[in-house]
This record gives structure tokens, C-alpha cells and sequence, in this order.
């Protein structure tokens, strides 16, 4: 009796420790999440200083995005597989270690070569972020990780709303160059937390069992396809108005703080956007719902580039929440499109399309920009969110509706 008293004393001490190594390490990877989704969204708060600090053109701008988000998106697998070498609680903190670097040394940058190598530094440090946080939540909760993950993704939006309206703030006390610092500074914060609070990671297991759906193996042929399209798209529209949103408030006469106050509007919004698509999705369906995000997209950015600021900084709320949520409704169709077998390379290659639109589309509106001018380059934008009407009406009788799981 003492004896399994004692046994059972041991069990509750083990679960509540378990229990406290799972909330420590999503409070981790959602700071993680955080700060490195912050970190590439400043970016944007940035590029209005460093256009008057270098002479850059749109073009000269937009790459500097682009090789950032290019350069985070292509290492993120490498990541996952050098976690397999190393401890990921040790990588991650690693890789946060080297966005941090980055971004002190573009404070010492002299020129766009020097920028473009800390920029492309700070993003092979974030890419470690994605695959390795999202990774370690799922291990501490196992089975009941649904919850948790949705705190860690809401925490990237998080850190969207609060990191560029910082730098904004500290634009305007001190040099861009000292403001990186201090960015800086807190990337190497978080490291150290990453690295010394964290528990450890589980190794991966050796085999993994999964249990696939019954989706039809015949889905509507060219359906992925046309979503991919839709998804690349949709990604466009979204990166081509927040690469042009600075230089549109500014012609209204918005200061620097208001720049990132709007920034921050649009991510939160953004965040909202998530929720409430999912939401309308469940109820209208697909189509319904993507049809209204995409009009409602392209009607708020032309209402944007018309309306004086005031007005405008109070529409960008439901602008986010459109630009934003979509995208989460697209990545639950990827399932209907393709056979059950083929499942994990569909969402590999959807995932590299919408990356590498975010990394391209900044450059081909950029340079866009420069031949026709900001206002028909954001008037481009608008378009393009519109372009994804008829693909939406050609896709939908091409889905399928997945069969109950027994």
C-alpha cells in the first residue's frame, strides 16, 4: 500500500513537471515566434530610412526584403535537418543569436552591399525559427498540441504588432543605427533565454505512423495547381500593399510613428483575420468566403490610396483582416486537391510557392513602382487580389468534400 502510494505520489510530481516544461517551452517558442516575426516586419518601418540614407529605388528596396524572407524560406528545411545533428533547443538559440548579429551589423553597414549581407545573416538566423519552435510545442503538448500551437501562431502575430511601432518609436529618439542595436540586443535576450530556460527537445522519433484521411485518390484534376496559383497570388497582393503602405502614408503626411502605428493596425488586424476567415470559411465555404476577402481587398487598398490619412489608418483594421485571412482558409483546401498519398509534397510545394512570392513579388512591384509610379503600383496590387475571382469560380467544382473519418 505504502508502495504504491509512493508510486503514485512520484506520477503526480512527474506530470506536474512535465506539465511546467510544456508551458515553459511555448512561452519560449512563442517569445521565439515573436521576436523573429517582428524582426522581419520591421524591415518595412526601415526602408523609408534606408531609401533616404543610401538614394535606394524601389527596386534597390524591395530586394532587400526579398533577401532576407528569400534567404530565411530557403534554409528553413536545412534547418530541420541539422536539428537532427544538433539539440534544436541549442539551434534555435543559435540561429536566434545570428539574427540578432545581423542586425547589429547592418547598424555598421556603410553601403547596400554591407546591408544586403547582415540582412541575409539575420535571415538565415530566422530560419531556424519556424521548423524548430513549432516543432519543440508539438513535443511538449503531444497529443494535445492543437491548443497550444494556436498560441505560438497568434504569438508571431503578436510580434508583427508590436516590434515595428517600437522601432518607430525609437526612430524618433535615436539614429536607425543605434535603433538596430537595441534590436539587437534584445534578439541576443531572447537567445539567452532560449538557451538556458528552455527544456530540452525530444529527439524526433525514429519512425512516424500516420494515420491518412480517406480523401478521394481521384481529386479534380488541376485543382492544386489552380490553388498554388491562387496562393501565390493572394501572397502578391498582400506583400506588394505593405511594400508600398509606408510611402502612401507619407505622401498624406504621416510622421514616422504614425508609419508604424498603421503597421501595426494592419498586422493586428491580420491576426483578427485568421480567426474570422476560419470562421466564415466553415459557414460560407470556401468560395464565398475568398470571393469577399479578394473583392474586399482590392476595394480597401484603392479606398487606402484615395482617402486622406486620417480615414485610412482607420480602414487598415479590416484591410488586414482580409489580406491576412485567406491565406488560412487556402491552406486547409490542400487536403480536398490531391491524393492521400501525396498529401505532405502538396503542402511542401504549396508552402515554396507562397514563400517564394512573398521573397519575389516586393521586387517585380518595385521595379513596377519605378517605371509607372507609386500610385499605379498599388492600384497593381489591387488587381492582382482581383485576378483571384476567376481562378476561385474555375476551382470550386473541382473540390471534393473529405469523407468523415470513422
Amino acid at each position: 500500500m505504502i508502495s504504491q502510494r509512493r508510486s503514485e505520489g512520484r506520477g503526480m510530481v512527474s506530470d506536474v513537471t512535465e506539465a511546467l516544461g510544456a508551458r515553459r517551452t511555448l512561452a519560449l517558442a512563442s517569445l521565439a515566434h515573436a521576436l523573429h516575426d517582428g524582426f522581419t516586419d520591421m524591415i518595412y518601418v526601415l526602408l523609408p530610412v534606408w531609401q533616404a540614407e543610401f538614394s535606394l529605388d524601389y527596386v534597390a528596396l524591395a530586394v532587400l526584403r526579398a533577401l532576407y524572407v528569400g534567404i530565411l524560406a530557403a534554409l528553413q528545411v536545412p534547418s530541420a535537418h541539422l536539428a537532427k545533428r544538433l539539440n534544436a533547443r541549442t539551434l534555435l538559440a543559435l540561429g536566434t543569436l545570428l539574427s540578432a548579429t545581423g542586425y547589429a551589423l547592418a547598424g555598421f553597414s556603410g553601403g547596400l552591399v554591407g546591408l544586403c549581407a547582415s540582412l541575409a545573416l539575420a535571415g538565415a538566423g530566422g530560419s531556424t525559427q519556424h521548423p524548430l519552435a513549432s516543432a519543440a510545442v508539438s513535443r511538449a503538448y503531444g497529443a494535445r498540441a492543437r491548443g497550444p500551437l494556436g498560441t505560438y501562431n497568434f504569438a508571431g502575430d503578436l510580434g508583427k504588432a508590436t516590434l515595428p511601432p517600437l522601432i518607430s518609436l525609437l526612430l524618433t529618439m535615436m539614429h536607425w543605427r543605434s535603433t538596430l542595436w537595441v534590436a539587437a540586443g534584445l534578439g541576443l535576450l531572447v537567445a539567452i533565454l532560449i538557451r538556458w530556460l528552455m527544456p530540452p527537445v525530444s529527439a524526433p522519433p525514429t519512425e512516424l505512423e500516420t494515420i491518412a484521411a480517406p480523401y478521394p485518390e481521384t481529386p479534380g484534376k488541376g485543382g492544386f495547381v489552380l490553388l498554388f496559383v491562387i496562393g501565390v497570388l493572394d501572397t502578391a497582393a498582400r506583400m506588394g500593399f505593405l511594400l508600398f503602405l509606408p510611402f502612401l502614408l507619407k505622401t498624406k503626411g504621416a510622421a514616422l510613428t504614425t508609419v508604424g502605428l498603421a503597421l501595426s493596425l494592419v498586422f493586428i488586424g491580420g491576426a483578427f483575420g485568421k480567426a474570422v476567415c476560419g470562421w466564415l470559411g466553415a459557414r460560407l465555404g470556401l468560395l464565398a468566403t475568398v470571393l469577399t476577402t479578394e473583392v474586399g481587398t482590392a476595394a480597401a487598398i484603392l479606398a487606402v490610396l484615395l482617402l486622406p490619412l486620417g480615414p485610412s489608418l482607420i480602414l487598415l483594421p479590416l484591410l488586414g483582416v482580409m489580406l491576412n485571412g485567406t491565406s488560412s482558409v487556402l491552406y486547409g483546401t490542400v487536403p480536398e486537391l490531391v491524393a492521400a498519398n501525396r498529401i505532405e509534397r502538396a503542402f511542401a510545394l504549396f508552402y515554396t510557392g507562397i514563400l517564394g512570392s512573398s521573397a519575389l513579388a516586393p521586387v517585380l512591384y518595385g521595379r513596377l513602382g519605378d517605371a509607372a509610379g507609386l500610385v499605379w503600383a498599388t492600384v497593381a496590387a489591387a488587381v492582382t487580389a482581383l485576378a483571384v475571382v476567376p481562378l476561385m469560380l474555375i476551382l470550386s467544382p473541382r473540390l471534393t468534400r473529405p469523407l468523415e473519418v470513422r
